[in-house]
């Protein structure tokens, strides 16, 4: 089934249950999964119902969308994402985020858990990523490109909307939490970095690592 199709299929699966275009699609990564639970008048839709979506098979990541309510925007949550290291293909990595933009999601924020780099980090910091360095070996835009999905050559200098950075960063001090702005670097995994490689990654202006995120930026 080609990309357009699969995207058909799956949004209308969605939309059986939810049939209101989302403001907004989030993705919840590690440890953030609860969240979801604060949606109101939410629709819960296993990942494994929706064609095309590959299941989730990492702990700490339900397999779940949701759609609803909260504080008056209308969102599509991921409770939960795969990733590259399990062994699917990057096709299949992206094509949740893919399905969320379908339904009509004009913005996307994506979260995950990360390891410190810069010197300073302390364990629970929140960092708003600000650019990202890929060094997963893949791109999720390599192959076919449907004009549909956006243009061949897409502009990467500004993945990360600003004036998003900067309201979340402004919430994040009006309550107080320690918010940090940086470059998040993805590596392949599952295996955690050697020292060597962290080294590397610091000394080319990289804030913190991960094993996701990038590839649905």
């Amino acid at each position: 089934m080609k990309i357009m199709q699969a995207l058909d299929a799956a949004a209308a699966r969605i939309r059986s249950d939810f049939p209101n275009p989302p403001d907004m699609g989030v993705v919840l990564g590690s440890g953030l999964g609860s969240f979801a639970e604060r949606l109101e008048q939410a629709v819960s839709i296993p990942v494994s119902e929706i064609p095309g979506c590959p299941r989730a098979r990492v702990s700490g990541h339900a397999g779940r969308l949701l759609l609803g309510r909260f504080r008056g925007k209308k969102l599509a949550i991921l409770q939960g994402r795969v990733h590259y290291y399990e062994g699917h293909t990057m096709d299949a990595v992206v094509f949740p985020v893919r399905v969320l933009c379908h339904l009509g999601a004009n913005a996307l924020i994506l979260t995950n858990a990360a390891g410190g780099i810069r010197r300073g980090f302390m364990p629970g910091d929140l960092m708003v990523i600000r650019d990202h360095i890929n060094f997963m070996g893949a791109n999720p835009l390599r192959g076919d490109n449907p004009s549909e999905l956006g243009p061949r050559f897409p502009d990467m200098s500004a993945v990360y909307e600003p004036k998003l950075r900067l309201l979340a960063l402004d919430i994040l001090r009006e309550m107080n939490l320690p918010a940090h702005e940086g470059v998040y670097a993805a590596m392949s995994g599952p295996a955690y970095e050697t020292p060597a490689e962290i080294t590397m990654l610091s000394a080319i202006g990289a804030d913190a690592v991960g094993m996701s995120t990038v590839p649905e930026a």
